[in-house]
């Protein structure tokens, strides 16, 4: 049976820091504040002048994921990128990878699934893998927030959460009947809850698509219902990711790390709670990151691997996350 596996991950994070004193410099806000909401003590954004888009960040991870793999972007046979904040309105950040590749003719698939967008990505990996349609597939997940933000004390609930950053792993299809790769998956929306965290302009359904008093408002800017957001997290991640212990015949002391999406601490220590899962088992790294959205899972699966905090054989990792749609869902991983 064909099962997908991981041959390489990479990070990449802008060299730009901005802390929570930074913020305060510019917004109603102070360290202590972000800190005991949020968790965050600092962030990485691109810099200032720009030209920095989600694809060049993309393309970074991706150069790291391909090295380690051994892969050259010749041996791709497919790019899918997550993002909801793409260098252009169109087209997506995988045709602007692929040609910052060097490839002519490799297919790129573009998700819009926020946060959990990897969670996503790696199921449609997956299931191109099992087909038989791809063998060797790069996966990105990667944002741009910092320019996409309000810099006032209006928009600080929302601004002081995100950050910059991309995560890219190399999958690919093996012949074997162990039980590796995705053992099990649960993905789920409900657009009933599409305001709590949107941008609400440009929109095709308005007529012109941005005009100067949806400038004024502000609707160009994310806005968050934050506490909608967090009393649906703390409760459909540990229903989901039960879920998924429960497709794969295991339970949480089988688990060696679990990689929560990195949206809120607070949500996290309340899910950790939740599932009774011991500290040495959960990671976050939200602290010095944000909220990178796509990013989230891959760049903290890299720094779980890099600081040898799972086995290098056999580790069984459960993914989890909730965002914007909203969609939320979990998955268990198995490595060989």
């Amino acid at each position: 049976m064909k099962k997908m596996v991981m041959r390489g991950i990479g990070r990449y994070l802008p060299e730009r820091v901005v802390t929570n004193d930074d913020l305060a410099k510019i917004m109603d806000t102070t360290d202590e504040w972000i800190r005991q909401r949020t968790g965050i003590e600092e962030r990485r954004w691109v810099p200032e002048e720009g030209n920095v888009g989600t694809s060049d960040l993309g393309l970074e991870a991706s150069k790291i994921a391909l090295s380690r793999a051994g892969w050259k972007p010749e041996d791709l046979d497919l790019i899918i990128f997550a993002t909801l904040s793409p260098d252009l309105f169109f087209p997506g950040c995988g045709c602007l990878l692929q040609s910052k590749l060097g490839l002519k003719s490799t297919p790129a698939i573009d998700i819009r699934q926020q946060c959990t967008g990897f969670l996503y990505g790696m199921e449609i990996a997956d299931a191109y893998i099992k087909s038989g349609y791809a063998s060797r597939i790069l996966l990105v997940g990667a944002e741009v927030h910092s320019t996409g933000l309000e810099m006032t004390t209006r928009g600080r609930d929302v601004t002081v959460i995100f950050g910059d950053g991309a995560g890219a792993v190399c999958l690919e299809g093996v012949e074997t009947d162990e039980n590796i790769g995705l053992l099990a998956t649960s993905l789920h929306a409900q657009g009933d809850y599409a305001e709590t965290l949107m941008t609400e302009a440009p929109a095709s359904r308005n007529n012109p698509r941005f005009s100067k008093e949806d400038f004024d408002e502000g609707k160009h800017f994310p806005k968050m219902d934050g506490r909608n957001v967090f009393k649906l997290a703390v409760r459909r991640l540990p229903e989901v990711s039960q879920t998924v212990l429960d497709k794969a015949g295991l339970t949480i002391d089988d688990i060696d790390m679990v990689i929560p999406h990195q949206a809120n601490l607070r949500i996290n220590q309340f899910f950790q709670k939740a599932m009774n899962i011991p500290d040495e088992r959960i990671f976050n790294n939200i602290q010095k990151y944000g909220n990178t959205t796509a990013g989230t899972i891959p760049i903290a699966l890299d720094e779980v691997i890099e600081q040898k905090l799972i086995p290098k054989e056999k580790a069984t990792v459960l993914f989890a996350g909730l965002g914007a749609g909203v969609t939320w869902g979990a998955m268990i991983f198995r490595f060989m």
